[in-house]
């Protein structure tokens, strides 16, 4: 007979802390909140209570449970919880998750359909796809996904409830969860959670007496006083506040009689229940003796199978006929002991894992030994292959028996397992597992998993630690050859880390072990490693001609030796090479790595080959077109990751060809969330895009902003050093008429590229800085030459400025008509590229007008309309400044008083005076001030008097901060 509480007892103030945060999920406002403490106190009742007032407010409840099996099932409770909403209410159909869905994919079988082969490379971009399908079903009335006995979970959705917890602040989302306190990973997370107050944590304690006497009363449906006290007394003493304890002693009573209701009440025996010893374990021992003897032994076999099971292992492990199996689970649920599992058709659960506990406690130890081993062996010899899950529950039972080096070689094959199909924290998890279980002669090789695991997982540091420990090996043996490859693996996650003193050690290591003459696939792999370390900042310098000959044997022996990933790995260093040869040869590499990975269904590695090819025509001709088909691939694909590498490839695109409004779109989109999964580069690449935007609008302030935090996030120790000077700052210096600070500044990007030899082009040093020097009378036709015959010279943004250049040496060598030709055709050719397009007539007209060639006046006056239209004023003064020296009549903008705040425009500042106003914030002199407005100081001063009188200013740095705090950029 089972005696349940119909009600709550004694958890009033968390039942308060569900309905606020319930409350604050439907005002936008996330919460995460976690329920802590032992088995039985109560956590799934208030997950129960959390389920039935979210149903009742109108919201989706997603419910998941980990396993308690001692599986490793990664992102099990997660799949549970999608599957308990998708299989009422249906897959969602929005347009918003179907970039989604490919990442979706490992949780929702729907989409797996759909996606395309293979899966994310990170947990991370699982988890940022899991936080936008959640926002998108709590869009309404709030979404709620309640996650139990986290203790049990795998370690990857911990990384994902992680996630979730730090940036769902924002959304219409709860994330409830619980879990004991045991030392573990969920434990960790939820405290460190607690702690910088991302998490509410409430840990449940024992009833107290007065708590217990109401639960026992609301469990016999009778008023306390009516429960006789011996009953409270007993209850007090064995369940110690635990209200499952509570429930199942109660249950014992009434099945053996002890406590029956007479016509007067509540009656009970003298001295019901004796000691219970262990708990329950007793308790259970008495229920298991009152069922059938077949029923008895289909439990204690579910129970050594662990707190959920498969009917199909159980059946395997038992014997039974289906008959008679369906009838024994049939009596098992009606005593109250299984109940049919939610997450699968053929699962069923204990309905409390500590009855699975207790009645494995309640067999001797020899005979738990006994049922384990014969368990195991029913397993392994079923004729079934055994998958993951298989070969940890044979092994947990090869535990249970005694048997240490079984239960080791299957942990350690599911772990290998795990980490194939991406599972790198599972992977750990269980070769962890392994290793102090293996006999002397496994555990060399288990650990050598281990560390490849650990590094391909993101510790490197970790798997840099244990690969030192490894026993050594005799070189140039089968030994030796698995011990290289594992240096190579290592050494190759060093390298894409930019590691490079870790990768050199890991690389000379594997050389070593392997010697002179590895096997191909070996030599392949350590030579692509070996080729990309060569290019990493502070490495020395190898001819290039040697590490293009090393990547291009190792492409060829990958291919012979049917190892893709390698071929791709040495294709894709291939072209980055060959771009010092010239693009074609460069995609002519990428165009070979797609062809490879398309046949060989390596999906990552394709939209890596559509990324970099589009990338290049991006850079030769200004066309954003195939680089937006690669990005359309990443997202049909659900990597995020290089999703947001083309975003910021796509927002520098639309900076350059002055679509602004479709740059801060991207950088909107995507910069916030390459931070939040840890997308370095692509941060940085695309708070560089901010920068670069801000220069070429003339917008210092901004630039200097997001320059710092691109400082911040580790800007200054990438390859991006070069754009930072030279597109970015470079250009903003010529937009405020500072020919040598741009000058100077190009001049310290090729003294870098010096040191750091680089294979990217858009710094200036092929295109601005030539135009620059050849302004300026410092270099001559050789020098051009020289650059022009660079490959750096074929890029569309490079190309424009050095025809200018090229005609800049014609006009100063008296070919007049050369030079106007070479004009109209940059000004044809620069069409995509508005603001140099404008910017190169303005720095080429005082030469064509000091040597008397082409149409510099025709030039200014259209470069000072753009620049005014703009808003850039130090280029639009200086065109008007030349334009009255050309004798040549200068547009007066007197219309631009909607520029003006209306604040200021009601006091009656005038557009000039505005012009000194937008600058004081940077606090310049007069004579800076004059010389960027080209004005003369003494109309500086003027304007200054009169701003202090208008705006009511006691003196000028009371001006300049006034200036400072209205955040107007100039105009």
């Amino acid at each position: 007979m089972r005696a349940t509480s119909p009600v709550i007892v004694g958890r009033d103030e968390e039942i308060g802390l569900l309905s606020s945060a319930l409350d604050a999920v439907q005002r936008r406002s996330g919460r995460a909140l976690f329920f802590l403490g032992e088995a039985g106190i109560g956590k799934s009742r208030l997950v129960g209570e959390c389920a039935y007032r979210a149903y009742g407010l109108g919201m989706p409840v997603l419910r998941g449970r980990a396993t308690s099996t001692g599986l490793v099932v990664p992102f099990r409770p997660l799949v549970e919880a999608l599957s308990s909403r998708f299989r009422a209410a249906g897959t969602p159909t929005d347009p918003e998750l179907a970039p989604y869905h490919p990442a979706l994919a490992r949780l929702v079988p729907e989409w797996r359909q759909e996606a395309s082969p293979g899966y994310p490379e990170t947990v991370v971009e699982l988890a940022e796809a899991l936080l936008r399908l959640l926002s998108v079903l709590g869009r309404e009335s709030g979404c709620a996904i309640l996650l139990e006995d986290l203790h049990d979970s795998d370690t990857e959705t911990i990384a994902v409830v992680e996630y979730v917890i730090d940036n769902l602040a924002d959304l219409p989302i709860l994330l409830l969860g619980t879990l004991r306190p045991e030392a573990g990973a969920a434990l960790d997370l939820v405290r460190s959670a607690e702690r910088r107050q991302a998490a509410t944590v409430r840990e449940l304690k024992p009833l107290a007496d007065d708590q217990m006497r109401a639960l026992t009363g609301a469990c016999l449906e009778a008023a306390p006083e009516e429960i006789p006290p011996v009953v409270h007394q007993r209850l007090a003493e064995r369940a110690g506040g635990n209200p499952y304890l509570v429930e199942v002693l109660l249950a014992d009573l009434l099945d053996t009689g002890q406590l029956r209701r007479a016509e007067s009440g509540w009656v009970a025996a003298d001295d019901p229940g004796g000691p219970v010893p262990s708990g329950i374990v007793r308790s259970w021992t008495r229920r298991l003796d009152r069922l059938d003897e077949p029923v008895r032994d289909l439990l204690l076999a579910a129970a050594t199978l662990g707190g959920q099971f498969s009917v199909s292992v159980l059946q395997t492990v038992t014997g039974f006929e289906d008959r008679a199996l369906f009838t024994h689970l049939r009596s098992a649920v009606e005593a109250g002991v299984i109940a049919p599992d939610g997450a699968a058709p053929d699962r069923y659960a204990f309905r409390h894992s500590l009855t699975a506990e207790a009645l494995i406690s309640s067999l001797a130890p020899a005979e738990r030994a006994s049922l384990a081993r014969r368990a195991a062996g029913a397993v392994e010899h079923s004729g079934h292959p055994l998958d993951e899950d298989g070969q940890q529950l044979v092994a947990s039972l090869h535990l249970a028996a005694g048997n240490r080096s079984g239960a080791a070689l299957r942990f350690a094959e599911a772990g290998r397992r795990m980490l194939a199909s991406g599972a790198h924290g599972s992977a750990v998890v269980l070769l962890e597992r392994a290793c102090p279980l293996a006999a002397d002669a496994d555990r060399a090789a288990i650990a050598e998993s281990l560390a490849v695991a650990r590094a391909e997982g993101g510790d490197l540091d970790g798997a840099l630690k244990l690969a030192e420990t490894l026993p050594p090996v005799p070189a140039r043996t089968e030994a030796a050859d698995r011990r290289g490859e594992v240096h190579i693996k290592i050494a190759w996650v060093s390298v894409m880390a930019e590691r490079a003193a870790d990768a050199a050690r890991q690389i000379d290591a594997a050389r070593t072990l392997l010697g002179q003459e590895p096997a191909p696939g070996s030599r392949a792999a350590l030579g692509v490693a070996d080729a990309h370390l060569a290019l990493l900042p502070g490495q020395e310098h190898r001819c290039p001609a040697e590490t293009e000959a090393a990547a291009r044997e190792a492409a060829e022996i990958a291919e012979a030796e049917g190892l893709p990933v390698v071929a791709c790995q040495a294709w894709q260093l291939l072209a980055l090479l060959l771009r010092e040869k010239g693009f074609d040869e460069a995609d002519a590499c990428l165009e070979r790595m797609l062809a490879l990975s398309t046949e060989h269904a390596l999906p990552v590695w394709r939209v890596e080959a559509l990324v970099r090819l589009g990338a290049n025509a991006f850079m030769r001709t200004g066309d954003a077109s195939r680089l937006r088909s690669a990005r359309a691939a990443a997202t049909e694909l659900g990597a995020l990751l290089l999703t947001q590498t083309v975003d910021g490839l796509l927002a520098m695109n639309a900076v350059l060809c002055a679509r602004w409004e479709e740059a801060q779109e991207i950088i909107d989109r995507s910069l916030e969330a390459s931070a939040r999964v840890g997308n370095l580069s692509a941060h940085r690449y695309l708070l560089l895009s901010a920068a670069t935007m801000a220069a070429h609008r003339g917008r210092r302030r901004d630039m200097d902003r997001s320059l710092a935090t691109f400082r911040r996030a580790g800007g200054e120790q990438s390859l991006l050093v070069p754009h930072q000077l030279g597109l970015c700052k470079a250009i903003g210096a010529l937009l405020e008429e500072d020919r040598e600070r741009a000058l100077a500044g190009l001049d310290a990007v090729q003294a870098w590229e010096r040191d750091h030899p680089s294979y990217f082009y858009l710094s200036g040093s092929y295109g601005l800085r030539p135009l620059l020097r050849v302004l300026a009378g410092a270099a001559d036709r050789a020098e051009f030459e020289a650059v022009r015959a660079s490959p750096g010279a074929q890029l569309a943004w490079n190309g424009q400025f050095l025809e200018l250049a090229d005609a800049v040496l014609l006009g100063r060598a008296g070919d007049r008509a050369g030079a106007a030709r070479l004009v109209a055709s940059f000004d044809a050719r620069s069409t995509t590229f508005p603001v140099a397009r404008h910017l190169g007539l303005r720095l080429v007209a005082d030469a064509a007008r000091a040597d008397g060639w082409g149409e510099p006046v025709a030039w200014l006056r259209r470069a000072e309309e753009f620049f005014y239209g703009v808003g850039v004023q130090p280029v639009a003064s200086a065109c008007r400044a030349a334009l009255r020296q050309a004798g040549a009549s200068v547009t007066q903008h007197r219309g631009g008083w909607d520029r003006i705040p209306v604040s200021l425009r009601t006091s009656g500042v005038t557009p000039r005076e505005y012009e000194v106003f937008v600058l004081l914030p940077e606090r310049p002199g007069n004579q800076q001030i004059a010389r960027r407005l080209s004005i003369s100081p003494r109309t500086v001063e003027k304007h200054m008097a009169s701003l202090l009188s208008k705006t009511g200013r006691a003196d000028r740095s009371a001006l300049c901060e006034f200036a400072a705090e209205c955040a107007v950029e100039p105009a």
